[in-house]
């Protein structure tokens, strides 16, 4: 069995989660894991980036800026972790997503975090790009979550729904075959908010949306974004559910209290979860937003199915996102094939991922 290291930082720009994991064909196990905060001002060109007008020596600057800061946090875990490089194989590095444009007449995924300066930097090859190929081939490039929920759950539990809650949602549903799509905004907005409204980085145990009430008005006028009527396969990120999308629809609701709309907006994760859940028997949670404990309320009440996390069924739902490209480097180095056609619409399954050697 082969070690490798797999590195994530979601939308949510929150944290850096590290994994150490043993991968073979049939299993992937979670030896060490950590996570690393993130550079604030770095998290801060980001959001400024996306949100407004940028140049090429910004990005490109910002990418070695992205490199050395996931190239810092690996060589810390390592070191904390006491782990012999010599016995690495390779890092899957996801690297931070920009801009996700996958339905464009020239369509393209940018993730930034330069896979030269990690291999430099660390003196391991790095695994990345992972989207590139999906979408040269007609795919959307996203989710990949499903191929890993796959090759973990569906040999032990079958007719489930596997939430990846972070700053967007994804589904995988596991029966006959598996399926997938991005269900839509997860805590992106959500933390926007908070941040916004109450200076924190999010609704702990989404206690302030507890405080509030319910907008029906609101939450339908959101529930009635095309996106959440769009058949599979979707996704998307910061680039569509972000402030400039949020704050159209609160022009003409400025009489709500910031809790009142904390709570609808909770809502509206939850509705369109529970929605896209329909044809599963029970849901599985991870990521951030399965520490929720009344979003994960509102999603059994409204699928009236039990809802539990990856950590019951033995995966920790912390780090299962950065398991996933531990695994994706695995099946890059191995020239395999993932198999994600029925989940993005890829006219053909392909080979994931360039490597960059020291």
């Amino acid at each position: 069995m082969a070690k490798y290291i797999g590195v994530m930082s979601g939308t949510s720009l929150d944290g850096i989660d590290l994994v150490l994991c043993e991968i073979d064909q049939s299993t992937c196990t979670l030896l060490k894991a950590g996570e690393f905060s993130y550079d604030q001002s770095l998290k801060t060109e980001i959001l400024d980036m996306i949100h407004s007008t940028t140049t090429l020596k910004a990005i490109g600057e910002l990418d070695v800026k992205l490199g050395k800061m996931f190239a810092s946090a690996i060589n810390t875990f390592i070191e904390q972790n006491k782990i012999y490089k010599e016995e690495i194989t390779a890092i899957g590095l996801h690297g931070q997503t920009l801009w996700h444009e996958p339905n464009s007449e020239h369509p393209f995924s940018m993730q930034l975090g330069k896979s030269s300066v990690v291999a430099a930097q660390t003196g391991l090859q790095v695994v990345s790009d992972f989207r590139s190929n999906d979408i040269a081939n007609g795919g959307q490039g996203a989710p990949f979550a499903p191929a890993f929920h796959h090759f973990v759950f569906d040999r032990l539990y079958k007719n489930i729904a596997v939430v990846n809650i972070g700053g967007m949602a994804n589904i995988t549903l596991l029966g006959d075959k598996y399926l997938g799509w991005d269900s839509g905004c997860g805590n992106v907005l959500l933390d926007y908010w908070i941040e916004k409204t109450q200076n924190k980085p999010y609704d702990k145990e989404g206690e302030f949306a507890k405080s509030g009430k319910l907008n029906e008005a609101l939450l339908n006028k959101m529930l009635d974004d095309p996106y959440f009527s769009k058949k599979p396969p979707k996704s998307t990120g910061r680039e569509y559910f972000n402030p400039t999308w949020l704050e159209h629809y609160l022009i003409k609701f400025s009489d709500l209290s910031d809790a009142d709309i904390q709570a609808t907006l909770t809502e509206l994760t939850a509705q369109t979860i529970a929605k896209d859940c329909t044809d599963a028997e029970d849901i599985i949670l991870c990521g951030g937003g399965a520490k929720n404990s009344y979003l994960q309320e509102r999603i059994a009440d409204l699928s009236q199915k039990s809802v539990k996390t990856t950590n019951d069924y033995g995966v920790d739902s912390d780090f299962l996102e950065a398991m996933i490209f531990a695994w994706l480097a695995h099946k890059r180095i191995h020239e395999e094939h993932v198999d994600l056609q029925s989940v993005t619409g890829a006219q053909k399954n392909s080979i994931l991922g360039v490597i960059t050697c020291n």
